[in-house]
């Protein structure tokens, strides 16, 4: 009575599709479709992890594989059995599979030409078995694949083939869910770009449109309506506010104070000074005249304000000149 190997078995009922019966792809066109879906080199997700789990059970191999195939590698979203992340794509059983037209298995890889030499047939982790479901873009082009291995040769069932079947497509599902979600958080922070965008412009406008301020003195608010302010003069770390009866001190800086001053109302014209521009009454050389007191029952008291040269043809370009 002879011996026989407890891993032989019989003569494959499903010879493994050669290369003819294999779809051609546009390269190109596959490699777009893949990195639309962001999913390259992300960190494991449980929902891959299940479906791997899952097939690696129902096919009853060690190892199973949620394979994608970029243009050197074959890199793993999922894995059972195998430690390593990715592997070079001339070495992929997938870079074959992902292009059948249905589910793709080698029996025993030794015997076919295409694998007996293979690094993961000769070497670790001894690939025998292959049996691999493609994973195609609603559009059909094919990303890599679901993936089961065993050691030593096998053949799956029917049943088993159908699984691999549908678990492929719930892969699919989770990466189109996946890339929806990534494109519908795209759009969000954009809008809420668009929304910033427009706040900030409205907060521009009702500062440049505001009538009043409000100043700190003494430990309390004072509200100043702008029309009463004459001009606006820095001294060191902190500006002097003037108006036609009043001086207010505050610790802030002309930078500040040009963004809380409407701007249809006030000028710049000198590093120093912002002046109210109807309050201009001469300019002389390079100062500015400014009518002190526009209550007619009291007396006048002009005041001078320098003009910054380099402030002064935008004051100028401001007013109404005849």
């Amino acid at each position: 009575m002879s011996s026989l190997s407890p891993y032989a078995v019989k003569l494959p009922k499903r010879p493994t599709q050669p290369d003819s019966a294999l779809r051609q792809v546009n390269e190109p066109e596959r490699l777009e479709a893949l990195h639309s879906y962001e999913v390259l080199d992300t960190d494991p997700e449980q929902v891959f992890n299940d479906i791997a789990h899952l097939s690696a059970f129902i096919c009853g191999t060690p190892m199973s594989l949620v394979s994608l195939i970029d243009g050197h590698r074959q890199w793993f979203k999922a894995k059972v059995g195998l430690e390593t992340k990715e592997t070079p794509r001339e070495h992929a059983f997938c870079q074959y599979a992902m292009r059948a037209q249905d589910v793709f298995e080698v029996n025993d890889a030794t015997a076919d030409t295409r694998f007996a030499e293979n690094p993961l047939v000769t070497g670790d982790p001894n690939i025998r078995f292959y049996a691999g479901a493609p994973l195609l873009s609603p559009e059909g082009q094919p990303l890599g694949t679901l993936c089961a291995l065993d050691t030593v040769p096998r053949e799956l069932n029917d049943d088993q083939r159908e699984a691999l079947r549908i678990l492929a497509r719930q892969v699919m599902a989770h990466l189109e869910l996946r890339r929806i979600r990534i494109q519908l958080e795209d759009e969000r922070q954009k809008l809420e770009g668009v929304l910033r965008m427009a706040n900030n412009a409205g907060d521009a406008l009702y500062a440049n449109n505001r009538s009043e301020i409000f100043v700190k003195q003494d430990q309390r608010l004072v509200r100043i309506a702008t029309a009463d302010l004459q001009y606006v003069e820095a001294l060191g770390d902190y500006v002097n506010l003037y108006t036609a009866r009043e001086r207010f001190t505050v610790y802030s800086t002309m930078k500040d104070l040009e963004t809380k001053l409407p701007v249809r109302d006030f000028a710049r014209v000198h590093r120093k000074y912002i002046v109210r521009l109807d309050r201009i009454m001469t300019i002389e050389a390079d100062s500015a005249l400014l009518d002190g007191v526009r209550d007619s029952s009291l007396s006048r008291t002009p005041v001078r304000v320098p003009i910054g040269s380099s402030y002064k043809s935008g004051l100028l370009g401001r007013l109404n000149l005849v």
